[in-house]
């Protein structure tokens, strides 16, 4: 048994009791020992190297687990991913190896009531200069809040937009623990509020004024694309379940699978898992050879397969039945994360704004390039 196949043996029972009690910390001690957290970083900073397309497949078998497993995994990544690309030689050696070793867990902080999809509306603020700046607002929804020793925090300052690395174990730092939510439930999602808490100059990404264009740009692009594989996860799962329910259960004497109604829902869940995993697969591919196009092909990854998700899960609770609404149900929370992932990382009417543009410049280059070839 691989050191993933023992991650993904222990947390797929443990998972159902997450969504009461929290992922534990040991599920980062495992993830670690795994040796996915950071997979695609360097391996002398504690990474493997792996490429898009193995970090992708990674992510969809952790999906089709637990999404909040899924998502420890995306955002460790998130981060690890901002400060390997944006970080100096000194904050690379610093942070990437506690990263990728589990040893410290991160979170990254860049909603807020007024800032979501729109990250432009931020209002938290950094002051002062020299060695030492200080941090003060409020951040929403930060997943793994409640856990994290570091979060990467977004905000405004008098020399332009700020990102930095702010350590939680400190004053001016309070964490707020959610419950209940509608999903990823097992995520260690809070609020953190922030007054005047310390952030040392070499905390700081990239210099002021890349950190919403540059900075964050990487950390959401990262998440979005490991989202997109572990939806495709999640979609898997929940048709097989879907599958053996309607094979193994009768009614009346007559198997559900039986029923037209059924297989065609089970047909339509399995053509949309698979168009996602094509296209998780091209921006993978994209991504790999660096291709121009691979963020817009990362967006329409994620958008399909967020849907896939979100449409195979409702699927799977319906076919389930009462057995789908149990309190254990792994399809009844899959349904409820698939919601999540919808919204994320770019919900999916901004989404299809985004596509929408791409679309409209790829037919103008198109014209362009015709034109110039009629006058030749």
């Amino acid at each position: 048994m691989s050191e993933l196949d023992t991650l993904l043996h222990w947390a797929d029972p443990a998972a159902a009791g997450w969504g009461s009690t929290g992922m534990p910390r040991e599920a980062v001690t495992a993830a670690a020992l795994a040796g996915v957290l950071g997979m695609d970083r360097p391996t002398r900073y504690g990474g493997r190297g792996a490429d898009a397309l193995a970090t992708g497949r990674v992510a969809a078998e952790l999906g089709a687990v637990c999404t909040s497993l899924r998502s420890l995994f995306t955002v460790q990544g998130m981060v690890a991913a901002t400060v390997d690309r944006w970080g100096t030689a000194e904050q690379r050696t610093r942070w990437l190896p506690a990263l990728t070793s589990g040893e410290l867990v991160a979170g990254l902080a860049a909603t807020e009531a007024g800032a979501g999809s729109d990250l432009s509306g931020i209002t938290t603020r950094f002051t002062g200069s020299g060695p030492e700046r200080r941090v003060s607002g409020r951040k929403v929804w930060v997943t793994f809040g409640a856990l994290a020793d570091v979060v990467l925090i977004a905000g405004g300052s008098e020399d332009g937009p700020v990102a930095a690395l702010v350590e939680t174990d400190q004053p001016g730092v309070e964490v707020e623990p959610l419950t209940g939510q509608l999903g990823m439930r097992g995520a260690r999602i809070a609020h953190l509020t922030f007054d005047e808490a310390r952030v040392p100059t070499e905390n700081i990404i990239a210099r002021p004024g890349f950190g919403l264009s540059h900075v964050l740009a990487t950390a959401l692009d990262h998440g979005r694309y490991t989202i997109a594989w572990g939806c495709t996860g999640m979609a898997r799962t929940c048709l097989a379940d879907a599958a053996a329910h309607a094979h193994d259960r009768t009614q009346s004497g007559v198997r559900l699978s039986d029923h037209n109604s059924v297989r065609a829902m089970l047909g339509r869940g399995w053509v949309d898992m698979e168009a996602a995993q094509a296209l998780c697969t091209r921006a993978a591919h994209h991504r790999i050879d660096r291709d121009p196009t691979a963020q817009f092909t990362t967006i329409a990854a994620k958008y399909a397969a967020a849907a896939a998700a979100a449409a195979a899960s409702e699927r799977a609770v319906q076919i389930l039945g009462a057995a789908g609404c149990a309190p254990d149900s792994r399809a009844g929370r899959f349904y409820r994360d698939a919601k999540i992932m919808q919204i994320i990382e770019g919900a999916r009417e901004v989404a299809e704004q985004d596509l929408g543009e791409f679309v409209l410049r790829s037919a103008g280059r198109s014209r362009a390039e015709s034109a110039a070839a009629a006058v030749r």
